[in-house]
């Protein structure tokens, strides 16, 4: 099974307004650990788009509109993802999106790949959340061992990091970084074969 561990920044909050400005991911066998293959890549937006920025948005990543103006058209990304997607065999049944908050980046997401063709070339429908497993991670050792409660600790990427005692993603917010950020929780929170956390 191959994880399809992505993230993506962008120029604000809402898909029917903003786009994407910066998007990466890995391929990662999550039996092994194993890395496939990584991307990432800037993405062309022209003023117009960048001038309807949510300046918080703005403030995370960091990114300028010099940075974007050199980006690649969203053609060319999208032509790079079918590429690597069909290189390693992305289907539906042998392998699933990861995120930190897919009600996030999905939607984002087929900005450069409609959902139409994503269903045509039967890529996964299944985007899973950090947060959903970080919480049942938290309900289960609450059972044995009486430890924090999910809410009590909280649910942001950086907050699930804390409470496994990892860093916190570096700042401001890339994607790759997001990542191997979301990458290094996965691997404290649910772990792969070899490197299973158990406490």
């Amino acid at each position: 099974m191959i994880g399809i561990f992505l993230d993506i920044e962008t120029n604000g909050l809402n898909p029917f307004k903003h786009k994407v400005l910066e998007i990466a991911f890995c391929l990662i066998d999550v039996e092994t650990g194993k890395e496939l293959d990584s991307y990432t890549s800037m993405v062309y937006q022209p003023k117009s788009i960048w001038n309807s920025s949510d300046k918080e948005s703005l403030k995370i990543n960091g990114l300028s509109f010099q940075e974007v103006e050199k980006g690649q058209s969203e053609e060319n990304v999208k032509n790079d993802i079918l590429y690597c997607f069909k290189k390693h065999g992305i289907q539906r049944g042998k392998s699933v999106f990861i995120c930190q908050n897919p009600s996030f980046d999905r939607p984002f997401f087929a900005q450069i790949i409609e959902p139409e063709e994503q269903e045509r070339l039967l890529w996964p429908y299944h985007w899973l959340d950090l947060a959903s497993m970080h919480w049942s991670r938290a309900l289960e050792r609450n059972k044995h061992c009486k430890g924090d409660l999910p809410w009590e600790l909280g649910l942001s990427k950086d907050k699930i990091a804390k409470a496994y005692k990892l860093d916190s993603e570096e700042t401001p917010h890339r994607a790759i970084n997001g990542v191997h950020h979301l990458i290094e929780c996965y691997r404290a929170v649910v772990g792969f074969n070899s490197s299973h956390h158990r406490s």
